[in-house]
């Protein structure tokens, strides 16, 4: 399930195959950054995204780093001489990751689009370094995008992709698992109106179309007025 900030093109991404699902989430451009680039974050979730895709039904058993990395060079490759791949500002994404291998599930996070997994207790995989800048000035945001002690992102580096972080859990125990965009999270992370556990419950028992209802919903009386008011919503619900 995936929906769009209202009035907006989605700037998110998602797609799933036989024991593996792929979400990106792009980052809009605030007003008045030059990207240096003629594409968008809608361009890039979907070039780089249905490159992960692609190479995860291959099912070659690479490493998830190592298909990240190629995804990217791939992606930069498909620009045109008229982007400036060494702007700080290029369009990127979040990439969350998630694949059966035999007995276990592996899982892979760069940037902050959370995998929420039930174990018997919850786990959460999410890369915060995002929420530790020194600075959230567009200077400072600037300086610390894809820099050693910032945070990293998919955009036009592939050595961004040995930066995310990644593991795996044994099939034996695990229940149940979500893929969530930052749009998808707002009811726990920004709202706090549930915990992960209850997030994952409302999943399993009404969905992810309930989830991005309520969200809307609670974002449409902005009772916590941070950041923008809507964001792009995407969830992945998987029963094991």
């Amino acid at each position: 399930m995936s929906e769009a900030t209202p009035g907006r093109e989605n700037e998110d991404f998602v797609a799933a195959g036989p024991g593996w699902v792929v979400l990106l989430d792009g980052a809009t451009a605030p007003p008045g950054v030059d990207s240096g680039c003629r594409h968008d974050p809608a361009w890039l979730v979907r070039r780089l995204g249905g490159r992960i895709a692609a190479l995860l039904a291959l099912e070659d058993g690479k490493p998830l780093p190592d298909l990240v990395a190629e995804a990217i060079k791939v992606t930069g490759e498909a620009h045109t001489g008229a982007c400036d791949l060494q702007n700080p500002d290029s369009p990127s994404a979040t990439v969350s990751l998630l694949r059966r291998r035999g007995e276990v599930v592996e899982w892979f996070v760069l940037a902050d689009s959370p995998i929420v997994v039930d174990v018997g207790e919850i786990m959460v995989f999410r890369d915060d370094r995002v929420d530790h800048l020194p600075s959230y000035t567009l200077e400072g945001v600037r300086r610390s995008r894809n820099s050693p002690g910032g945070f990293w992102v998919a955009s036009t580096k592939p050595e961004a992709a040995y930066e995310g972080l990644t593991g795996e859990v044994p099939v034996d125990g695990l229940r149940r698992a979500a893929v969530l965009s930052d749009g998808a999270s707002r009811l726990v992370e920004r709202f706090e109106q549930m915990e992960w556990d209850e997030l994952l419950q409302l999943l399993d028992e009404e969905g992810p179309r309930e989830l991005v209802r309520r969200t809307r919903v609670t974002e449409a009386t902005g009772t916590k007025p941070r950041g923008k008011q809507y964001d792009d919503a995407t969830a992945v619900f998987v029963r094991f």
